[in-house]
């Protein structure tokens, strides 16, 4: 039969065990047979488990740790005498999320010095990893990289957007990314098993643009000397991007019409109706309500296009996203070519920052991509940069720097203010949360100018 250990009564805790209730670590000892004798309230917090489910177990049981199996941490301090400082792991908790930790460990030795156990403090580091992930900007779909705020708020709505059938119209200046976005959106899809065939509906003229849509049969037109099918029959299944839909005559108008209203068309000469099982997205660059009121769209055209419509913004209101788009395609064409360019140098980057970039992503991309023809390997300088470019005057290193500092203190902020929010206040709660010490914590909240809440949050968790 299994020996339970004995829980201290709260009235004979020292005041090192009522430090230990108080501070933001988890806390928690073992005794020679590696089952729980102390558990304290933020060990609690962090996994969980409530301290009477958690004592007299295995610890193993109880976190689930990523080290548990292979190597415990607590187990090699035993055996070695040595103590562990701030080890990476991460624990499952009770609801089966995988929270990322620190840990410490040391010995527990009795009056005589003889080994009784062990102690392991944690510390969960998953506000910390967020905060990383704001302060590096990463967010990213597919080929589509930002740290925008505008663009984030696109990214949010995929996961929504891709799992229907629903028409999307993305709208954006050229260059910009609406092709990326409409893959993106396919490969979050149920269909993305399947084709994804685009075209350019404003590159062809109107008799080809309808042949390419829709195919023909043998016979429909001198040369067709035999039946090819079209965009909408070679995405049987999956997506049909039609970029620059509104370049299109009103005549192929009608047709598409009938296509997003009904799903079917008849290939050009033939008499069969055929079913299109395909998603549509659109794209343009152009106002169409601007063509409707001049009468060169058709408006139940456009209200069946814009069941949900994207806005991408240009990149000259995103220049935050310069740096992080040039490392991604420096990366990019470092695979391609074999090269090992590290990057740019400070006065290139403040050049591209300078720059507003009427081609928007693209014309970035084109001038990296430029560079590396020039450049040999080491860092992309002034001279590897087109003459449009260097033309301009050059600003210093220094302003782009402090940009990009500003825009880290902002994103630290907002992570503390997010804590804040979410402990109710509660400074100390806070603190644990984002893996600082509590003078850390408060140290930032001046430096970064953060107003705090007239209640700490304290009083109203001790009510509850």
């Amino acid at each position: 039969m299994k020996k339970e250990p004995i829980p201290i009564p709260k009235e004979s805790w020292s005041g090192a065990e009522s430090i230990l209730e108080s501070i933001s670590d988890g806390v928690f000892t073992v005794d020679g047979n590696w089952r729980i004798t102390s558990f304290n309230r933020a060990a609690e917090s962090i996994t969980g488990i409530r301290r009477q489910d958690a004592l007299g177990r295995m610890c193993s049981e109880v976190f689930r740790a990523s080290m548990c199996e292979a190597d415990c941490a607590l187990r090699h301090t035993v055996k070695t005498g040595k103590p562990i400082v701030n080890k990476s792991a991460f624990i499952v908790n009770a609801d089966g999320r995988r929270i990322p930790i620190s840990v410490s460990t040391a010995i527990l030795r009795d009056n005589r010095g003889r080994i009784v156990g062990g102690a392991e403090t944690f510390r969960d580091l998953s506000l910390v990893e967020e905060l990383r992930k704001e302060l590096q900007g990463r967010f990213q779909v597919g080929d589509l990289v930002s740290r925008s705020p505008a663009m984030r708020r696109i990214f949010d709505l995929l996961p929504q957007i891709a799992p229907s059938d629903a028409t999307v119209l993305i709208h954006g200046e050229t260059g910009t990314g609406k092709e990326l976005l409409a893959r993106a959106i396919h490969n979050l899809s149920p269909r993305k098993n399947k084709p994804f065939v685009g075209i350019n509906c404003g590159a062809l003229p109107d008799t080809l643009l309808e042949s390419e849509l829709f195919g023909y049969v043998k016979g429909a037109f001198t040369g067709a000397a035999k039946d090819k099918p079209g965009r909408f029959a070679l995405a049987e299944g999956g997506t049909v991007f039609l970029d620059e839909i509104g370049d299109i005559s009103p005549a192929l108008q009608v047709r598409l019409l009938r296509v997003l209203q009904e799903r079917t068309y008849e290939p050009l000469g033939g008499t069969e109706t055929r079913r299109a099982n395909v998603r549509i997205i659109a794209a343009t660059h152009r106002d169409l309500s601007a063509l409707i009121r001049k009468g060169l769209f058709r408006e139940d055209l456009f209200y069946r296009l814009n069941v949900v419509k994207l806005d991408l913004p240009p990149l000259r209101k995103r220049k935050e996203d310069v740096p992080l788009l040039v490392e991604h395609f420096v990366a990019r064409f470092n695979r391609r070519q074999g090269k090992s360019v590290a990057g740019v140098t400070p006065d290139v980057m403040a050049l591209l920052m300078a720059h507003d970039y009427p081609g928007n992503v693209r014309e970035l991309e084109n001038i990296i991509e430029r560079a590396f023809v020039l450049c040999a390997g080491g860092q992309i300088e002034r001279k590897h940069l087109p003459p449009e470019l260097t033309g301009q005057p050059a600003l210093v290193p220094a302003p782009a720097a402090e940009r990009m500092a500003d825009q880290m203190r902002a994103a630290e902020a907002q992570a503390i203010r997010a804590a804040l929010e979410r402990c109710g206040g509660n400074r100390l709660a806070a603190a644990r949360a984002l893996g600082l010490h509590k003078s850390t914590l408060f140290r930032k909240i001046r430096a970064l100018g953060i107003e705090l809440p007239r209640e700490d949050g304290r009083r109203s968790r001790r009510k509850s």
